[in-house]
């Protein structure tokens, strides 16, 4: 078996280009352009480069992007009241705190300190609460962008038997609560788990999420199974630098029906999720009906 590729760069274009459609329509029907605010605080490289693809893909779609570039040494306080400012902005329909934050900063409270209406990275508490207990709220983009393959290439996932690799509260678990919302039976494994390839043979699904260059093997995959590898790790081969997944892709493409690669899998489709999130949050606040197939 030869598995199918699941092109995640050509899925988020898809994503993307109904996003850009909904924003037209906005503008047009209700004269309503969303907004994303992303902050940035230092100078991390590759945060760096992640703002610049975000706000130029926002700008891209329609949307108005407002990026604010704070010094590494910005206070605790000056940093909560530019968030406090931009959740009293009615032109700001999302906000995204650019992730790792310099150490003197304590992110839980960064990020609990964002309007959950705007939470558009789907972190704050009350949107995991919400999400644990079935109920509206916005999705962390990675695990939406997983979904929403695992929703185009199946169709229906009630009654599959899926496996969340990893526990971590960005992927892990809020992978597993879209996956059961969706009725699948689902397992989280992680490095404790006892007999770890048995309980990933028997899976429908794989989301590896643990952050391990090629952890997972290709038989521990059962025949025909769907894997979705979150996972992006770099690592030196043949005297180069490689980009490669969680799951040794060579092997696991043999035995699996479908898998995402490793780059062009789901990593494209987090922003193309984080442009969906910022139009739904719009929607939202508005009092408008949410765009289909955006969200869970």
């Amino acid at each position: 078996m030869v598995a199918q590729v699941i092109d995640g760069k050509a899925f988020a274009a898809t994503v993307r280009a109904q996003v850009a459609d909904q924003v037209a329509k906005l503008k047009e029907e209700n004269g309503i352009t969303p907004g994303l605010a992303v902050v940035l605080v230092g100078e991390d490289p590759a945060s760096q480069v992640y703002v610049r693809s975000k706000g130029k893909q926002t700008v891209e779609v329609g949307m108005n992007s407002y990026e604010h570039k704070l010094d590494v040494d910005t206070s605790e306080a000056d940093l909560l009241a530019l968030i406090d400012k931009l959740n009293n902005d009615p032109a700001v329909h999302g906000i995204l705190v650019q992730l790792p934050l310099p150490k003197h900063l304590n992110e839980d409270l960064v990020i609990n300190s964002i309007d959950p209406a705007k939470d558009v990275d789907g972190f704050h508490i009350s949107n995991v609460g919400l999400l644990g207990t079935g109920q509206k709220s916005m999705v962390p983009c990675t695990p939406l962008g997983c979904l929403m393959m695992l929703r185009d290439h199946h169709g229906s996932l009630s009654g599959m038997d899926a496996v969340v690799i990893g526990r971590s509260n960005i992927v892990g678990k809020p992978m597993a609560q879209l996956l059961l919302g969706d009725s699948c039976t689902v397992t989280i494994a992680h490095s404790r788990t006892k007999d770890l390839p048995d309980v990933v043979r028997r899976a429908d699904i794989v989301v590896a999420a643990v952050g391990r260059p090629e952890m997972v093997p290709g038989d521990w995959i059962k025949e025909g199974a769907t894997v979705i590898d979150v996972g992006i790790n770099r690592i030196e081969h043949d005297g180069k630098n490689k980009l490669v997944g969680d799951v040794d892709y060579a092997s696991a493409a043999e035995r699996a029906g479908a898998i995402t690669p490793v780059p062009g899998g789901v990593g494209p489709m987090t922003i193309a999720c984080l442009l969906a999130n910022t139009l739904t949050a719009c929607c939202r606040a508005n009092s408008l009906p949410e765009p289909e197939g955006l969200t869970a």
